[in-house]
């Protein structure tokens, strides 16, 4: 009984403390100036609301490339140029410049060229040629490169590989992406005249288990891409993605 009473009189004293409380606030004018608060926070999510445009694209010009335009990143005094279906190695995109114009690097440009040879240096989406795998379409960094430094567009690029069977897109590779991607050196496919790219190579099965590890070709094997693999696969003593992946085929294609 004892007990009883003394949570009856807890919450009587209760119930007495939050009426005194809110007759304080009220006093003070707080409750009135939360209310209004709310108010002009309501107020302000619904003028939001109304000011939203919906956008009809239908009617909103498509963007457009600058290398559809025709145009350069600003890296080149660049003249008009035309383009041509004359057949061409596959590092050496025709580009034909207007007769009596010239195209030339700006000074800045050629300085910052060749300070990488990797994959280059300097995005250019007229001149610049794209790797089937990393897919960077930029200005080679080799120093003796015409078609790259001097923009000699009747020069193949010496920083791309081109296949010797196929001389397609496939079969173009920067120095970095030849490297770690499939574990060849440059100067080993330019001297070398019957270079296949790892397309042909995997089409005419010169190499058992041997693919193409490229984003693009993995997905048409519905194969997840490896991303940096290279890491992985130099850990565990590969010399390149490519091995990597075609010891665990040739291994997948043992335990079935």
């Amino acid at each position: 009984m004892g007990r009883l009473r003394a949570k009856t009189d807890y919450e009587d004293l209760r119930k007495a403390r939050i009426l005194e409380n809110q007759a304080r606030l009220a006093s003070l004018g707080v409750q009135k100036t939360i209310s209004e608060l709310r108010s002009i926070s309501s107020s302000a999510k619904s003028e939001k609301k109304k000011s939203q445009k919906v956008v009809d694209y239908s009617f909103t010009p498509l963007r457009r490339s600058n290398r559809r335009k025709g145009k350069s990143s600003g890296l080149c005094e660049l003249s008009d140029v035309e383009h041509d279906g004359e057949k061409r190695p596959a590092n050496a995109p025709i580009v034909r410049v207007k007769k009596g114009e010239t195209v030339r690097l700006l000074q800045d440009a050629l300085a910052r060229r060749c300070t990488s040879k990797g994959r280059g240096s300097l995005y250019d989406p007229t001149y610049g040629i794209c790797c089937h795998f990393c897919r960077q379409k930029k200005l080679c960094g080799e120093e003796d490169c015409r078609r790259c430094g001097e923009l000699d567009m009747d020069q193949p690029c010496l920083g791309k590989t081109d296949c010797s069977v196929c001389h397609s897109s496939n079969g173009i590779l920067c120095r970095a992406c030849l490297k770690v991607r499939y574990g060849e050196e440059m100067e080993d496919v330019k001297a070398d005249k019957q270079w296949m790219c790892p397309h042909c190579v995997e089409e005419k099965a010169t190499k058992p288990y041997w693919i193409c590890n490229s984003s693009f070709c993995l997905k048409k094997r519905h194969m997840v891409p490896t991303g940096i693999a290279i890491f992985k696969a130099r850990e565990m003593g590969y010399e390149s993605v490519a091995h990597f992946l075609m010891d665990k085929l040739r291994k997948a294609d043992k335990g079935k």
